[in-house]
């Protein structure tokens, strides 16, 4: 690894914060003796692209909220992340705004009443387009990382639809799982 040599782990992104927790990035840098932030570029109600409604296991019309960040370490740009939601769930919400969210999105969806219990991760490498070496100021033929993870609850509905573009360069990323 080069670059920020940031390991990344999803486990701390899945579950609700308690009561005037930071969010999980900003914990996870902070223990790790690093400054994460995020901006968050955009949110609204948009049509769901085709890969985001087979991801929520929506029509390709339907309708979802998006919020469009920049997730970043040390005040560089590390992960492009595209979160979505289904209209029905997110709509009216400060999810569907851009303000930070105290505690995070996952704290905000268990209390409106949506806790995720299961997750389905899928990690491709690609090369990025135009808009995604900008913003993440990467160098001629830097590959990426795209992370797509679908969060589902006990009665396997998709509660969230998250598309994570990484410099492959400058990240690691580590999956623990425990049987049983």
């Amino acid at each position: 690894m080069s670059g920020s040599g940031w390991t990344s782990t999803s486990m701390p992104y899945l579950a609700p914060r308690a009561a005037g927790d930071s969010d999980a990035w900003t914990e996870e840098a902070a223990a790790a003796g690093r400054r994460g932030g995020q901006r968050i570029l955009h949110a609204a109600e948009v049509t769901a692209p085709p890969e985001v409604a087979g991801m929520l296991g929506l029509a390709e019309s339907s309708t979802v909220v998006v919020r469009r960040r920049v997730i970043e370490l040390d005040g560089e740009p590390t992960e492009l992340t595209d979160t979505y939601y289904p209209a029905d769930i997110a709509a009216g919400t400060p999810l569907a705004g851009t303000a930070k969210i105290r505690g995070g999105a996952v704290t905000l969806l268990a209390a409106l009443g949506h806790v995720g219990v299961r997750v389905v991760e899928n990690v491709t490498a690609r090369m990025p387009g135009v808009e995604e070496c900008e913003r993440l100021r990467l160098g001629s033929g830097e590959p990426v990382l795209q992370l797509a993870r679908t969060t589902y609850d006990s009665v396997d509905r998709a509660l969230q639809a998250d598309l994570m573009v990484m410099p492959a360069g400058r990240q690691q990323l580590r999956y623990e799982i425990r049987i049983g």
